[in-house]
Formats: C-alpha cells, structure tokens, sequence
C-alpha cells in the first residue's frame, strides 16, 4: 500500500489564507500532490472545521466553500464513528494533547495513514504509528 497522508483542518485553511502566501503556496503544493498521487486522506471533522473557518473567519461565499468541497471530497474522506471518538478519548488522555487534535490522530490511525500534515502537533513526533509533519516549517 502506498504512503497515506491525512490532512488537518489547517491545510485547507492556509489554501484560502492569501494574507499568508507562503503558507498559501506551500498548502496548495501539497494538496495538489496529495490529489495527483491519490495518497491525501481526510475526516468528517477536518471538513466540518473547514467549513466553520471559512465561514466565520475568512467569510468565504457559500458557493466557494461548496465548489472546495466538491474538491476534497475526491480525497478519501474518513468517517467520524463512535468507534474513532473512543480511540480519540484514549489518546487524548494518554498523550496529552487537546482532544480534538486526539480525534484527527485517530482518524489519521483509523485510516491506515503514515503521516499526518499538521502545524498543531508536535512536527516529527510519532503516534500510534502517524509521524507528524508541519508543511509549513519552510513557509
């Protein structure tokens, strides 16, 4: 199986975010190759976040975050179950970090995901087998 690579909320964020360009560039590279190679995995969560970002703080239109999901959705699109909520709790009790970054580790796990494209986290660190990686170190 190839690599799989789950994407946290603030990728998509940071591909809307034109005020901050290199972060811009660099979450619109890695989207893109994400898309081209069929390895970009994301959750119900990471498009719930998107949305409620989009809406309240970058006050995209409707439509605009209608047409993204249409796009994300053409990635692998993990389902929040009971089942991830629970390994999410696990998580965040075990490895101290808040508990909604526990449930994209845990949707990253559940999805079989090498890696996890994320600035909140620790970068380079592994959990439950999901290195973590900042894609914006550069930016």
């Amino acid at each position: 199986m190839a690599n799989r690579s789950f994407i946290d909320t603030n990728v998509l964020v940071y591909a809307e975010a034109s005020d901050a360009p290199g972060k811009q560039q660099a979450a619109l590279a890695l989207l893109k190759q994400l898309y081209e190679t069929g390895t970009g995995v994301l959750s119900t969560q990471v498009l719930q976040e998107y949305c409620n970002v989009a809406i309240k703080k970058l006050k995209l239109p409707v439509g605009h975050i209608r047409a993204q999901l249409d796009l994300y959705e053409q990635l692998e699109v993990v389902q929040v179950t009971p089942a991830i909520i629970r390994a999410g709790l696990d998580l965040h009790q075990t490895r101290s970090v808040s508990f909604y970054d526990a449930l994209i580790l845990a949707s990253a796990d559940a999805a079989g995901c090498n890696v996890l494209f994320s600035e909140d986290m620790n970068t380079g660190e592994v959990i439950t087998g999901v290195r973590l990686l900042n894609p914006f170190a550069q930016a």
